[in-house]
């Protein structure tokens, strides 16, 4: 699916909403209420990593996502479920595909992540595969392993590993969901001390997105709507760019989103 005719787009609708990626999505309307006061608390886990620059109330929240992405503002609507704007998602991988667009053209340097191997690693793989075609550096690093707080129970140390250009937390064979900001701030300070530069740009979700936008990087970012930080950090004026949309539905639902988003960034032939 080209991104470059109305038609593309009109049919990149459709899938979005048919596929529940936008519009009636499965997040409960219970977890963006409990997540947003979560964020609100400034539990680690939910702050994804940002420093806030201020105090947020749980319906400034509410009335961000609204506007962001399309979810009741209402704060005495806590059950039931809620929804993502697709018109918003839509516009928001406008921006990012002009951004990756740029970066091929400038064969920049760039790291991908994501705590949500189970859905949004497809959609990242793709994207890095096609920057690599244009002639960017998908960035790799390697670290020690090390514990984190989400799963600090497990026999098995956790560490980072990079699948196709994209960098995922795992315990021995098995790839976690995470919204730890510290494998992040791991690859960081692996490349520095290494000698290496920073990357022009991250393609991340969760804690990988916000730790890397706190420490000054520019990034393109995918959140859900029970996943409040990231707007609130692209609110607060960090170098973020966000798309709303559910960060986990079956993985192949996102190749159409992907074949769009990388219309003009992978070569001829790819």
């Amino acid at each position: 699916m080209s991104g470059g005719t109305a038609a593309a787009t009109a049919a990149l609708r459709a899938h979005l909403l048919a596929t529940r990626i936008a519009g009636d999505v499965d997040t409960p309307r219970s977890s963006n209420v409990r997540n947003a006061e979560r964020m609100v608390e400034r539990l680690p886990l939910y702050t994804f990593g940002l420093e806030l620059r201020r105090p947020w109330t749980r319906e400034e929240v509410l009335a961000l996502m609204a506007e962001r992405c399309g979810t009741s503002p209402d704060p005495a609507l806590v059950d039931g479920p809620d929804t993502i704007d697709v018109d918003l998602t839509l516009a928001a991988l406008a921006r990012v595909r002009d951004r990756l667009r740029r970066a091929a053209a400038r064969r920049e340097r760039v790291l991908l992540a994501t705590g949500h191997p189970t859905g949004l690693l497809a959609l990242h793989v793709e994207t890095a595969a096609a920057l690599r075609a244009a002639g960017c550096t998908v960035v790799v690093v390697d670290v020690p392993p090390f514990p984190v707080l989400e799963h600090q129970d497990r026999r098995r140390p956790t560490h980072v590993r990079c699948l196709a250009g994209v960098h995922v937390l795992a315990s021995g064979g098995e790839l976690l969901h995470t919204h730890e900001p510290e494998p992040v701030r791991r690859l960081l300070a692996g490349l520095a001390a290494a000698g290496e530069p920073a990357p022009d740009l991250v393609v991340a979700d969760h804690g990988w997105a916000g730790a890397a936008a706190q420490a000054g990087l520019e990034v393109l970012g995918y959140a859900d709507c029970n996943d409040p930080a990231l707007f609130v950090g692209e609110a607060e004026g960090l170098p973020l760019t966000v798309v709303p949309l559910d960060d986990n539905v079956r993985p192949h639902h996102y190749d159409a989103v992907a074949d769009w988003l990388l219309d003009g960034v992978r070569p001829a032939g790819h």
